[in-house]
């Protein structure tokens, strides 16, 4: 690659001059993922641009030779160490590969494993389901039991495939490695033995239970703790409860995603409870005791609210304590009630009687609210 030839490095990977280390190893991962040999098979523009990501990638992420970069640009990187990419050694490139990506896994597949004909132990899948709860559930916590189906290990062969009393054979074509060495362009690949689809062996005589996959459809019913405070749509993980995992490995987990129901009387922010409680129109003029429910029957006592003389519609009480228990602290939230004023809609004859004598008493000018509200209209009716 000439000097004319040559991209720039922080255009190659879609950063900024200003990127951090960790923003230049995000944008690396993406375009390697992107670009991967092993993803565009036949396809040489697209190692061509994997081969100068990797080149751009190394430079960027070593301190150093940025700052030569930055300086002197490609010129300044020469006599540095920094790789001419055409020539590289395949394994090189995806040291880096495994450096940036962690421990996914990646950099010991494309180099070929741990060698020495040993099974790569893949753990096994995880599995989701639901289960819905009550508000009172979220209150006190609960135990659920929960029915599903997993595929688990065969009874009759032990998870082998292989009829009882016989053995598997060791893959002619990949010598029981598993996988096989393909050559793509300058990269040596390993990938999967194609004939043994990376088991390293082949059944030749099939258990009957489960036609040799090892595997068959088995009912669990287990108990699921849910925590007190949880929110809706929340998962609980059940360690070891997902499907058996490859050669031995262990079983994947199981994710259950909780659903919370509506209740028909409270509804939930957070940690806080919200009541809309209805009174009548003497209990908020002229005060009143109310006892509020609570959540849950049998939980508690009632809890006592005292309106003020006075309470006007939509006010709030908050009684402290009252709510649901935080998740990770336990300690509990509020209970917000929000005061609903309601007006009857028949009136009897005495009833009527007392509010039009009261209607006669009224002095729409003393209120505060009222006051200003037929200031406005004398105002927008041209009155003085």
């Amino acid at each position: 690659m000439t000097m004319a030839t040559q991209r720039d490095y922080y255009e190659i990977l879609g950063v900024e001059r200003t990127a951090t280390t960790e923003e230049i190893k995000r944008a690396y991962r993406k375009s390697a993922m992107k670009f991967h040999p092993d993803r565009n098979p036949d396809d040489p523009e697209a190692e061509k641009k994997f081969r100068e990501c990797s080149e751009a990638f190394e430079a960027l992420s070593d301190a150093d030779k940025r700052q030569r970069y930055d300086r002197y640009g490609h010129e300044g990187l020469r006599g540095t160490g920094t790789h001419d990419f055409s020539g590289m050694n395949a394994s090189d490139i995806f040291s880096m590969f495994e450096e940036a990506f962690g421990d996914m896994g990646f950099g010991s597949f494309f180099r070929g494993g741990g060698g020495g004909g040993q099974q790569r132990r893949a753990r096994g899948y995880d599995l989701e389901t639901e289960i819905d709860i009550s508000l009172e559930d979220v209150a006190t916590g609960a135990t659920s039991q929960i029915e599903f189906t997993r595929q688990d290990l065969c009874e009759t062969c032990s998870g082998s495939g292989a009829k009882p009393g016989t053995t598997p054979e060791t893959c002619s074509t990949c010598g029981g490695q598993g996988k096989v060495a393909m050559r793509q362009g300058f990269f040596q690949m390993v990938r999967p033995c194609p004939a043994c689809k990376g088991q390293g062996n082949i059944i030749t005589d099939k258990c009957e239970t489960c036609s040799g996959s090892g595997r068959q459809p088995r009912h669990r019913k287990i108990e699921v703790k849910v925590p007190a405070g949880i929110h809706d749509g929340q998962i609980v993980r059940v360690p070891g409860e997902g499907e058996p995992g490859h050669n031995g490995a262990p079983h994947g987990d199981l994710h259950v995603h909780v659903r919370v129901k509506k209740h028909n009387l409270f509804a939930r922010r957070n940690d806080d409870l919200i009541l809309h409680m209805p009174v009548s129109f003497t209990q908020a003029a002229l005060g009143a005791k109310l006892e509020i429910p609570p959540l849950g029957e049998g939980e508690s006592t009632p809890a006592e609210l005292v309106l003020k003389p006075g309470t006007q519609h939509g006010q709030t009480y908050t009684l402290s304590g009252q709510g649901v228990p935080n998740l990770r602290t336990g300690r509990k939230g509020n209970m917000i009630v929000q005061v609903m004023i309601e007006i009857p809609k028949k009136l009897t004859a005495r009833q009527r009687e007392l509010l039009e004598e009261f209607a006669a008493t009224e002095d729409h000018e003393v209120l505060p609210h009222s006051s200003g509200f037929w200031d406005k209209i004398k105002s927008y009716l041209g009155g003085e």
